[in-house]
């Protein structure tokens, strides 16, 4: 269009810049990291790691466990046993780190690949796989591990965390680092693109919300690279709604778990929200109902690889922390064990009835509700002769 409009400038009407394309894989990006890819402990002005060997031992088994979770209900899903799977492979140190930095109190609001946050919570991992397979609607109640179902609508979980949070504060729930509560949303790259994230991250901060919002910036949203979402760095977006932002290493389970005790810390002390910008790569399918080889090249995964959060943490603890071979084989034995009882679990799960699913739908179930089930119910056992649905 070359011709002007009455009242506006003609840059309005200027080309528009091509979107900045995110850092490929020969460069480098900047973010905290306290562990490198090659099992160094790097030192960070503004984070520190505060625990010790025997902790992240602990981190490194819960990493272990939880790929073997993820692997097998992979091979599940493979083998007709479950209809879909979001896989977690390559986010392992972004969802333990955060997910360790969380206290008792702390409230989570999950997307539907958040594996290893349930895990560190204690949510049982038959649970998910009964939601993937079909027979349940989510069948843990997230009162008994502050851990809320599985959001599959993208970003709306930020507005319930928001809303949450600020239930926290008029519970005057908030005001010790320590001892107060905190929500914490997750969510991905491409969920930053929603209105839903946005509009949460304007009443977080115009109301001061105790809330982190976790960015797992795997670099995909599905098929859509990281450039089509923004042109700048997530984290900064932050700034322009008011409250502070950073980007950790997503990589990196030690500074993840120092970055989001921070923001925890923050949010439960009453100085509002913070977003934090986990930096990482999602090494599988965005499901398995996805085929990433269209769309993204094999020489970003295969670099990508050479920063799995699971070795570098391995690798730390054999040559600088002495940790004996024997340790890493109990820890693939139990993941080995875990595995063989998940898929025991789920093949065992009996399928629901139909009529169940009218159970959960109000807690007191209205007359009208109870006619539908009645009705539905009648009309199904019409199919057989011994007159059961």
């Amino acid at each position: 269009m070359s011709e002007s409009v009455p009242g506006l400038a003609p840059e309005v009407f200027a080309p528009v810049e091509a979107p900045v394309s995110p850092p490929q894989a020969s460069e480098e990006v900047e973010f905290v990291q306290l562990l490198t890819p090659e099992g160094e402990r790097v030192e960070h002005p503004d984070y520190s790691f505060d625990l010790d060997d025997e902790a992240i031992k602990g981190f490194y088994r819960d990493m272990t466990l939880v790929r073997r979770i993820d692997t097998e209900a992979t091979a599940l899903q493979r083998q007709g046993e479950l209809g879909l799977w979001a896989s977690l492979l390559g986010q392992e140190a972004a969802q333990i780190g955060s997910g360790r930095a969380l206290n008792s109190k702390d409230m989570v609001f999950p997307t539907y690949r958040e594996h290893g946050v349930a895990f560190c919570q204690g949510v049982n991992p038959l649970n998910l796989l009964g939601l993937f397979r079909g027979v349940d609607q989510g069948a843990w109640d997230p009162r008994d591990n502050n851990f809320h179902l599985y959001t599959i609508v993208i970003g709306a979980q930020t507005l319930h965390a928001t809303g949450y949070a600020m239930g926290q504060q008029r519970d005057h729930a908030v005001g010790d680092p320590e001892t107060g509560e905190a929500t914490i949303a997750y969510f991905g790259d491409g969920a930053s693109s929603q209105g839903d994230v946005n509009e949460a991250f304007i009443y977080a901060s115009v109301f001061n919300a105790p809330v982190v919002f976790f960015c797992q910036n795997n670099q995909w949203a599905i098929s859509e690279p990281i450039d089509r979402q923004t042109r700048i760095p997530l984290y900064q977006r932050a700034a322009g709604f008011g409250f502070p932002g950073v980007r950790v290493d997503g990589n990196d389970v030690l500074a993840t778990y120092a970055v989001t005790q921070q923001a925890l810390k923050r949010a439960r002390e009453g100085s509002g929200p913070t977003l934090v910008e986990a930096y990482t790569y999602r090494m599988g399918a965005h499901t398995t109902s996805d085929d990433p080889t269209k769309y993204r090249l094999s020489e970003d995964l295969e670099y990508w690889k050479l920063k799995d959060p699971i070795e570098r943490v391995k690798a730390y603890l054999a040559r600088q922390a002495g940790v004996e071979h024997a340790f890493f084989d109990d820890v693939e034995a139990e993941a080995d064990q875990v595995a063989a009882e998940l898929r025991q679990g789920c093949l065992a799960m009996p399928d629901p009835e139909l009529t169940d699913f009218f159970k959960y739908a109000y807690v007191d179930m209205p007359e009208e509700l109870a006619e539908q089930r009645d009705s539905y119910a009648a009309y199904a056992a019409s199919f057989h002769a011994d007159g059961e649905v």
